[in-house]
C-alpha cells in the first residue's frame, strides 16, 4: 500500500529535478547556448510559441547564437520577444537571420546570476519537501484507515525521507556544478 505512494512521490521529485535542470540551462554563463532562449515565447499568429518551434537556434562559436526562422515573417516578432524577455541580449538582424552576441559576464552580473540560480535551487527544494509532506499525509491516511500498521507507517516515512534526501542532494549537486560554471572566467 505504501509503494504506490512512494512511486508517485519519486516521479514528482524526478520531474522537479528535470524542471530545475531545464531552467538552469537558461542561466547565461558567458557562453552561447540555445538553452538561453529556450523559455522565450513569441506571439506568433496570436499564440505564445517557443522560439525553437518556429526557428532553428544554433550556437556559432562560444559567443554567438544564430536564430534562423522558418517563416521570414516571424523575424521581427522573434526580435521583439527576445527584447521583451529581458535576458540581457540584444538581437541584430540581417533580414534572414537573428544574431545574439553573448558578451562575457562581468563580476556584478555573475553575482546576479548566482543569486538567481540559488533562488531556483531553493524553490525546487521547497517543491520536493512539499511532495514529501503530501506523501506523508497519504501514508498517515492509510494508517488512520487501518490499511497499514504503525510499523509500516514508520518504515514508509523513513523510505520517503531517504528518497527526499537523495533528490535534495541531486538538486544541490546541480547547483554546485552551475555555480562553478558561472564562476569560470
Amino acid at each position: 500500500m505504501i509503494d504506490p505512494v512512494l512511486t508517485k512521490a519519486e516521479e514528482k521529485m524526478k520531474t522537479s529535478l528535470d524542471v530545475l535542470k531545464r531552467e538552469m540551462g537558461g542561466i547565461r554563463t558567458g557562453r552561447a547556448s540555445p538553452a538561453l532562449v529556450e523559455n522565450v515565447r513569441v506571439d506568433y499568429n496570436g499564440a505564445p510559441t517557443p522560439i525553437h518551434h518556429m526557428a532553428s537556434v544554433t550556437a556559432s562559436g562560444a559567443s554567438l547564437l544564430m536564430i534562423q526562422p522558418w517563416d521570414a515573417g516571424a523575424l521581427t516578432a522573434i526580435e521583439k520577444a527576445i527584447l521583451k524577455a529581458n535576458i540581457g541580449l540584444t538581437p541584430t538582424s540581417d533580414g534572414h537571420v537573428i544574431r545574439l552576441n553573448i558578451p562575457p559576464l562581468d563580476e556584478e552580473r555573475r553575482q546576479e546570476m548566482i543569486k538567481m540560480m540559488r533562488r531556483l535551487l531553493e524553490e525546487q527544494r521547497i517543491v520536493v519537501r512539499n511532495i514529501r509532506r503530501d506523501a506523508i499525509d497519504d501514508i498517515k491516511k492509510q494508517e488512520k484507515n487501518k490499511e497499514i500498521s504503525q510499523d509500516d507507517l514508520k518504515r514508509g516515512e523513513t523510505r520517503l525521507q531517504k528518497l527526499t534526501d537523495s533528490y535534495i542532494g541531486q538538486i544541490d549537486a546541480t547547483g554546485v556544478a552551475k555555480e562553478a560554471e558561472l564562476k569560470q572566467i
